[in-house]
Parts: structure tokens; C-alpha cells; sequence
């Protein structure tokens, strides 16, 4: 008994102090900034969400890359200076 006692005891402490320190850092923020769309630089696959053209409606769905009717959401005025961005 002495020993499950033992063990208990010694998992106790180096558990409590771990999960207390989690519980302190709290969640991570998340960067806030205001947004534009950017079409024509998405990745395949990597759009943020519908395509303009009405061909799909779903993130992630793009099929090739830099398609001109694919966004992706940039901070505002960086779409202008991105090579081959469009906000129209």
C-alpha cells in the first residue's frame, strides 16, 4: 500500500503544477486587422471561400493556382501591391 501511495502522491506533483501553468496561459489571441478581399492569388486548394463565378461555394476548393476568380482575405491595401491581385 505504501507504494501505490507513494506513486500517487509523486504523480500528484508533477501533474498539478503543469496543468495549473496551462490553465494560467489561457488561450492564444488571434491577430485582428481589417480585411479585404484579393482575388487571383489564392493557391489550389487554399481560397478562403466561394468562387465569384459560382462554381463551388466551399473554403479549400480552388483548383489551380492565381485563378482570377479565387480570393484569399489580405489585410486592407495589401492587395494592390501583391503581383497579380485583384480587388474586382
Amino acid at each position: 500500500m505504501n507504494r501505490t501511495l507513494i506513486a500517487s502522491a509523486l504523480a500528484a506533483a508533477l501533474v498539478l503544477p503543469t496543468a495549473a501553468l496551462a490553465q494560467m496561459a489561457g488561450p492564444t489571441p488571434t491577430p485582428t486587422y481589417d480585411a479585404e478581399k484579393c482575388f487571383g492569388i489564392a493557391k489550389a486548394g487554399a481560397n478562403d471561400c466561394a468562387s465569384s463565378t459560382g462554381s463551388h461555394s466551399c473554403a479549400g476548393m480552388s483548383k489551380v493556382d492565381a485563378d482570377p476568380s479565387e480570393w484569399v482575405y489580405v489585410p486592407v491595401g495589401y492587395c494592390e501591391r501583391i503581383v497579380g491581385g485583384s480587388k474586382a
